[in-house]
């Protein structure tokens, strides 16, 4: 199930940023992010939450193992991303 941006801006905000630091810290081991520097990690905090916004990265949670992560949605089903 997808969890709709304006559900997500009602979060507190340290619970948003907690969830694309967890994020950002899979696409570094994935090496899809190249540096846990600061400067480098608030800037891609930033951007991600544009991303979220403009629906490029989704939240989704997972009834299955009841957990909750950002994806792109280019690799969501393609039912799925349509909802």
């Amino acid at each position: 199930m997808l969890i709709p941006y304006d559900a997500l801006i009602q979060l507190p905000a340290d619970t948003l940023k907690n969830l694309i630091r967890e994020y950002l810290l899979t696409q570094v081991e994935d090496g899809g992010f190249d540096s846990l520097g600061e400067t480098h990690l608030e800037d891609a905090i930033a951007r991600c939450k544009d991303m979220l916004k403009r629906g490029e990265l989704v939240v989704e949670y997972s009834e299955d193992n009841d957990s909750v992560g950002i994806r792109h949605k280019s690799s969501l089903p393609s039912q799925q991303s349509q909802d």
